[in-house]
């Protein structure tokens, strides 16, 4: 067991990124490590493509993208290893579909702090080559914290300004900002139709405390249009960077109803049709 994943651990981050390679390529797609880095320090993001018709920067792309790193002092089980436990799944699923976009699954290094925001973080780096290769990144989803679940009246806070929504943190959100707000509204429709899962979205002011809070702001950088999936972390999840985020805490069934579902909505959008599932 890896435990928590960064530089004051040493060698986690390495195990973390290695076993993630070793899963993504036991289902036979195309595995690479992109390495890059930071004051003294080389880091490793991790990607497995799911290639459509023709693999180039010309064809649609959805990326599909969740961090590795946890912050010092915390296992992060569901900050962040549901999201990288559902891109691995999500890579497994659709292994041997036949997508009309190309799909990028990848693994990001250093979204916790002191990296984020900032030239270490791991998705700004792979956003920053997408951009430079020209690479046509229609929708970009960053799993995050999206494991905890309660039917608690209360159980659910949201930031100032945010009104309307339910006391119970028992959903998933969507988030977008206001220029990703045409692929929410479409990530609205085929989740819809592919899941009866309680789920709300909201498109927002960048600004808006917890908004950004993820490697969906490194695509939002690079103009390219990028949505949160999470269970809202800090505005629910009471354990949140702590010690006590540990495995016990995530509700599993929901956890595997939401990745199952969220396959099916991510092979609607990348023309996969149900009956290749």
């Amino acid at each position: 067991m890896i435990g928590e994943r960064n530089l004051d651990n040493s060698g986690s981050l390495e195990a973390a990124a290695q076993y993630i390679f070793e899963q993504f390529a036991s289902t036979g797609l195309k595995t690479l490590r992109h390495e890059f880095t930071f004051e003294d320090h080389t880091f490793a993001n991790i990607e497995a493509i799911l290639p459509g018709p023709n693999l180039d920067t010309h064809l649609e792309t959805i990326v599909i993208g969740a961090h590795y790193d946890s912050v010092p002092g915390s296992p992060g089980a569901n900050d962040n290893g549901t999201g990288v436990a559902a891109i691995l799944a999500l890579a497994d699923i659709l292994k041997s579909s036949q997508p009309q976009r190309n799909i990028r699954f990848v693994a990001f290094a250093n979204e916790e702090s002191p990296y984020f925001n900032g030239e270490g973080m791991g998705s700004l780096n792979f956003a920053r080559a997408c951009k430079r290769a020209n690479e046509n990144v229609v929708a970009m989803y960053s799993l995050e914290t999206m494991g905890y679940f309660s039917n608690e009246e209360g159980s659910q806070s949201y930031p100032p300004g945010v009104t309307g929504y339910p006391s119970c943190g028992n959903f998933i959100a969507f988030v977008a900002n206001l220029a990703s707000a045409p692929l929410l509204e479409e990530t609205k429709k085929l989740f819809q139709e592919h899941s009866k899962f309680p789920f709300q979205t909201i498109a927002a002011p960048e600004s808006t405390p917890g908004v950004s809070l993820s490697d969906h702001m490194s695509f939002w950088q690079m103009d390219y249009p990028a949505i949160m999936v999470t269970d809202t972390a800090p505005f629910r999840y009471p354990h949140y960077h702590t010690a006590q985020d540990t495995p016990d805490k995530i509700d599993l069934d929901m956890f595997t109803e939401l990745v199952d579902n969220l396959g099916k909505t991510f092979a609607a959008l990348a023309g996969i049709g149900a009956e290749r599932l």
